[in-house]
């Protein structure tokens, strides 16, 4: 068996390891890019443009404020629940730069997803939307957060712009702009870090239904970063990315923000891309070289009436994850943008890159792509036996960029992995002769709806908690706008009178709207195997 045929492939345009080591960690790679790079542009949002140079004298700002005002040290976690603002990215280096773990959180979120996560890595400080904070509110008091700073739209720019209010149950909050203001003023101390410190808890969800963090360390993404640079034709001045992908969100964060980052990247931040008419000016203003989403985004911009005013002309790289990528949508954005969709596949668990299309690809492989250097794949059957060439097996990968394990849970870690250090991913794939690897399938029962993941388990909590539910059961159907939307099927109680709308209205206060179902069925029954368990496979196999 030849058991990586992706080398062959690589030839001598890709290498077969990259150093995980060029740089001590993210903040020694940041810092050397703005050497660099300090007069261009770093981001645009709202209106405002930072330079590096401007950039790093606020990261180092918030940083100072941390230390020297809230007290943060190595080690201590610090969530960050923001959509794609200023604020994210500054936020983010001070918070490394003064040694502490960001944990990431989806603005988003519901009450009860938003105190799990909180406990559950044991934040104390939270840079918080301000929009964000009756969320917050409603859970502050049963968790161990300390300190809340608020984040207006405008914060870190020029040109303040006014936002929704902070919740007035949030008392002791301080402004984000006041930080950075104080800060200003406060000495920042330099901490030791290395490639092993952690960086990011990035939370995933579990078939237990609820989120595990992913400890990714400064290698992990230092690794991924390089690993993804080594298959990319990317500039090293004069890239432009459009960020619509949300930084909370791994694939952004790794590729739009610190990727871009390192090579001196111009970057357009979205706050919103629900807004197409916004997302469609912002695109024709910023003229990218670089974007990238999921299918969803891809299906719906290919859609907009006004798509053909951008000005396509420097896009060279259009990188599809988080989900499939179908291959009409690659068709329908090549014939209005020149580029196809290059695909790639990863996870939070691996910072988030295994495998993607290299720049030598020339149109659509209907794959996603070859693994990168310094990454082993392998597939495997039930057996834990390698599977040949064309024949589907589990995807276990060991890497650079693979998490140290998951917060705090021994017990998931242990069965994370093969007993060679192979991470599980839970996906099915196959590989080709030429190493091109194929995502066919899914042991676990998730749904992928717009590139989020949806838990099975998570939903069926919820719906079985509302009087009047004896059992239920959810699913992934196919769904042209969002690659899969959520099915569920209810057994009602006996003599019980729920219907749809309240089934729906119950997830809308609980869960995240990605979650909520789309289309609601009652049985009689739920198919069950001889044990008692729920047969997914046949709902869906039925559906």
């Amino acid at each position: 068996m030849n058991r990586k045929p992706w080398l062959a492939t690589y030839g001598d345009r890709i290498p077969v390891d990259i150093d995980t080591d060029r740089h001590a960690s993210i903040v020694h790679l940041m810092q050397a890019a703005i050497d660099r790079h300090a007069d261009r542009c770093a981001f645009r949002s709202a209106g405002n443009a930072l330079s590096y140079r401007e950039f790093d004298a606020l990261a180092t700002a918030f940083a100072a404020y941390l230390q020297q005002r809230l007290g943060v040290r190595k080690g201590d976690r610090i969530a960050v629940m923001l959509p794609n603002l200023l604020a994210f990215p500054i936020a983010f280096a001070g918070i490394a730069r003064a040694g502490a773990i960001q944990v990431n959180v989806n603005p988003l979120y519901t009450p009860r997803e938003l105190e799990h996560q909180l406990d559950d890595a044991g934040v104390e400080v939270i840079v918080v939307y301000a929009g964000s904070t009756p969320t917050l509110a409603e859970i502050v008091g049963r968790t161990g957060v300390r300190k809340i700073v608020t984040v207006d739209v405008g914060d870190g720019g020029a040109t303040a712009l006014p936002g929704p209010p902070v919740d007035a149950r949030l008392t002791g909050t301080v402004r984000f702009a006041e930080a950075l203001s104080q800060g200003a003023e406060l000495a920042y101390t330099p901490v030791d870090l290395t490639g092993n410190d952690l960086l990011f808890l990035q939370y995933t969800g579990g078939t237990t239904g609820l989120s595990k963090g992913a400890a990714l360390s400064h290698r992990n993404l230092l690794a991924n970063i390089e690993q993804f640079k080594a298959v990319q034709s990317l500039a090293d001045e004069g890239e432009v990315v459009v960020t619509a992908l949300p930084l909370y969100h791994i694939f952004a964060l790794m590729v739009n923000f610190l990727t871009m980052f390192s090579i001196g990247a111009e970057n357009w931040l979205v706050a919103n891309p629900r807004d197409a008419d916004g997302l469609v000016e912002t695109l024709k203003r910023a003229r990218p070289s670089v974007f990238t989403g999921v299918n969803t985004l891809f299906a719906a911009l290919t859609a907009h009436p006004r798509i053909r005013e951008v000005d396509w002309s420097r896009l060279h790289l259009a990188g599809g994850g988080g989900a499939a990528v179908i291959a009409a949508t690659s068709a329908k954005w090549q014939r209005v943008t020149g580029t196809f969709i290059r695909e790639g596949y990863g996870l939070s668990e691996t910072s988030p890159v295994l495998s993607f299309n290299p720049s030598f690809v020339d149109a659509f492989s209907h794959s996603t792509g070859l693994p990168l250097p310094s990454t082993d794949i392998k597939l495997l059957d039930e057996e834990g036996r390698e599977v040949a060439i064309g024949e589907a097996g589990e995807v276990c990968a060991k890497g650079p960029q693979v998490m140290r394990g998951y917060w705090n849970k021994p017990e998931a870690n242990a069965e994370a992995y093969t007993a060679d250090g192979y991470f599980r991913t839970g996906d099915v794939g196959v590989f080709d002769a030429q190493g091109f690897l194929k995502i066919v399938d899914r042991k676990k029962d998730m749904i992928i709806v717009s590139g989020f993941n949806v838990y099975p388990n998570e939903v069926e909590s919820v719906v079985t908690g509302l009087p009047g539910v004896a059992e239920c059961a959810c699913i992934g159907v196919p769904d042209d706008r969002t690659g899969e939307a959520v099915k569920l099927f209810v057994v009602k109680a006996p003599g019980a009178a729920v219907d749809a709308d309240a089934i729906v209205d119950r997830c809308r206060a609980e869960m995240a709207a990605y979650k909520v179902p789309r289309m609601v069925r009652f049985l009689d029954a739920l198919p069950k195997s001889t044990v008692g368990k729920i047969l997914r496979r046949e709902l869906r196999d039925a559906a």
